[in-house]
């Protein structure tokens, strides 16, 4: 399995896949895990992942190699993002390290970890896109800054393309939702396995933890589409809340928060940075709102918040690939005063609260636990 990050610490949603995919797979499988990082590794990381993995290599990505690769790029095919992580020395590593092991199969984690597939040779390559990438990034056009822009469609053409041509070199493919595969630019992608995420139901569970916060927004507060959602909750949807609940409180919880998400805390809004364990946001708070405008694929905190037993309220984008029932399991909304009209009547009844709170739990108890999500990924090994 090659990653483009160390799948630990479960602060991102790539990492999240990652680590439970192995968990599931090691039961079955011997598994070598070859992750990139252009950070120092975690002092846990390599413990952890010997509990599922025969052998875990860490490749240290230079700086210097790194801006060097994104300047090349300029002249060629290659995203940016994926350029990034394209490294002389771990393809090296890897035709090495293929020559020594009669591996089965190769699972490679993202179109960034797709140039390597050419320095590894076995029987069989699975390429997981995870999401759609370019249609990802074009959504990003309509927040973007104007000096932005030329760059962010750039990056999408080279995304679409890249999407495409690497297509054919691998033998079997995966994504995260029915939506993402429609949104591939690719001609045969009905033949993608659609593999789901899940949620640890063990971990995340309910709780009578005393009630701090009425709203929760978390999720890594420095990629770009939570920064654009979180700013979206506070100053375009809080306004409104606050006129009929004067006394609203958020709580915006994750790691490594951007200038735009610092600015946002104020008497009644809560910013917390990185914290040990997120699920005390998850059940401090009475519901998560995630008012997604550009995401795509699965969201793993409407996952993560129902599986604690919050209410959530999204928009169609997210919901499309969660699957939810619209006012049964999740409140589905496309304005501000959407939002805000749901947030008041979950707060205010009770009987809608707990009809969304019993239903949004029962569902992922249902729909969404690790085994069964990445139950496709173990057939297309047999």
């Amino acid at each position: 399995m090659i990653t483009s990050r160390i799948p630990y610490p479960l602060e991102k949603g790539d990492k999240l896949r990652a680590y439970h995919q192995l968990r599931v797979l090691s039961k079955s499988h011997e598994i070598t895990l070859v992750a990139l990082t252009d950070e120092p590794p975690n002092p846990e990381a390599q413990k952890e992942l010997l509990k599922y993995c025969k052998d875990v290599h860490f490749i240290q990505l230079n700086k210097f190699e790194l801006i060097v690769q994104l300047i090349k790029s300029i002249g060629n095919a290659l995203p940016f993002q994926v350029a990034y992580f394209n490294n002389r020395k771990t393809h090296q590593f890897l035709q090495q390290l293929t020559k020594m092991q009669p591996f089965d199969a190769a699972y490679f984690q993202l179109i960034r970890t797709a140039p390597y597939a050419k320095s590894v040779q076995v029987p069989l390559k699975i390429l997981d896109y995870m999401d759609t990438f370019s249609k990802g990034m074009g959504r990003r056009l309509t927040a973007a800054k104007f000096w932005q822009k030329p760059i962010i469609r750039w990056e999408q053409k080279k995304l679409t393309n890249y999407e495409n041509v690497v297509f054919n070199e691998f033998h079997k493919h995966t994504i995260i939702s029915e939506q993402d595969r429609d949104l591939l630019p690719v001609s045969t992608k009905s033949s993608v396995a659609v593999v789901r995420n899940g949620v640890d139901h063990d971990y995340f569970s309910p709780d009578d933890t005393e009630k701090h916060y009425d709203i929760l927004f978390n999720g890594n507060m420095n990629y770009p589409p939570n920064i654009e959602s979180a700013v979206y909750l506070v100053h375009k949807i809080m306004p409104l809340v606050w006129k009929k609940i004067p006394t609203c409180r958020v709580l915006i919880s994750g790691a490594d928060p951007a200038e735009e998400i610092r600015a946002l805390a104020s008497d009644l809004v809560h910013v917390t940075g990185w914290v040990d364990d997120i699920r005390t946001s998850f059940r401090r708070s009475k519901i998560l709102v995630a008012p997604m405008q550009s995401s795509i694929g699965l969201q793993n905190k409407l996952l993560e918040a129902m599986s604690c037993g919050l209410p959530c309220i999204t928009t169609p984008l997210s919901n499309n690939a969660l699957g939810a029932i619209p006012n049964q399991e999740i409140m589905v909304c496309s304005s501000p005063d959407d939002f805000a009209h749901s947030i008041d009547l979950l707060l205010n009844n009770s009987d809608q609260y707990q009809l969304l709170q019993n239903n949004g739990l029962k569902l992922v108890h249902q729909s969404f636990g690790w085994e069964g999500a990445t139950a496709p990924l173990l057939n297309l090994l047999l």
